[in-house]
């Protein structure tokens, strides 16, 4: 059960009023992983560069015009590229999708690796490409908006073409938490914290708050202290 801690804040004389008392929540960030949203590859191109990585956050928003948000961290190639280009394809990955598909879009950088050599893909009209294995639609979009949100980027897009690909279920983050990802390696002899997505141990006594996986770019939120 996730305990609440109310902390009364006092003046110098030990009295509390009603204007200086508090109450402060200790939050349980884990609650987010309900919310409900898939998992897809954002691919984007600029000049003989071809680069994508995993997102969670995309939506329509209106059907008139045809319009689609996708966030994306400003730590990934794939945002610098949409930026200059204003242009890319979303791929909705399915039930069927493997876990060496997420480690190979999400788990690398485009900056370090050439992420469409030796894949299958597509290419959209747009001329991004896309894949069609593991998928079941992609979507294609031209940025109408872009909204600085602090540690990522929501491009207000319009869809430019789209196409169903199979019937297959798309992957939830719920499903691929329960029934896809390879629990994170034991982290052998080493102290500190563990990434929870994707295995990466940060070592020292404290995680600063802000931290930032460098493999999956996901928050101080995901890791856990690694107890043996």
């Amino acid at each position: 059960m996730h305990e609440r801690c109310l902390i009364y804040l006092r003046n110098g004389q030990n009295k509390v009023s009603q204007t200086e008392r508090k109450e402060i929540y200790e939050m349980n960030k884990k609650a987010m992983y309900h919310l409900t949203y898939g998992l897809f590859i954002l691919t984007a191109k600029d000049g003989d560069k071809d680069n994508g990585c995993i997102v969670n956050t995309v939506s329509q928003v209106t059907t008139e015009p045809n319009r689609i948000v996708v966030a994306v961290n400003k730590q990934n190639y794939t945002h610098d590229m949409i930026v200059k280009t204003g242009i890319f394809n979303v791929s909705v990955l399915t039930e069927n999708s493997k876990f060496d598909t997420y480690k190979h879009w999400g788990f690398q950088s485009g900056r370090d690796v050439d992420k469409v050599e030796a894949i299958t893909y597509k290419r959209a009209e747009n001329g991004v490409i896309y894949l069609a294995e593991e998928t079941n639609a992609f979507i294609s979009a031209k940025v109408v908006s872009a909204t600085d949100l602090g540690t990522h980027t929501l491009f207000l897009a319009d869809v430019t073409d789209c196409e169903v690909l199979s019937e297959d279920a798309s992957v939830t983050y719920s499903y691929y938490q329960k029934n896809i990802k390879t629990a994170p390696a034991a982290a052998d002899k080493k102290k500190g914290f563990i990434c929870t997505v994707c295995g990466y141990v940060y070592e020292g006594e404290e995680l600063p708050a802000d931290f930032i996986c460098p493999l999956c770019k996901h928050p101080a939120s995901d890791f856990e202290k690694i107890t043996q």
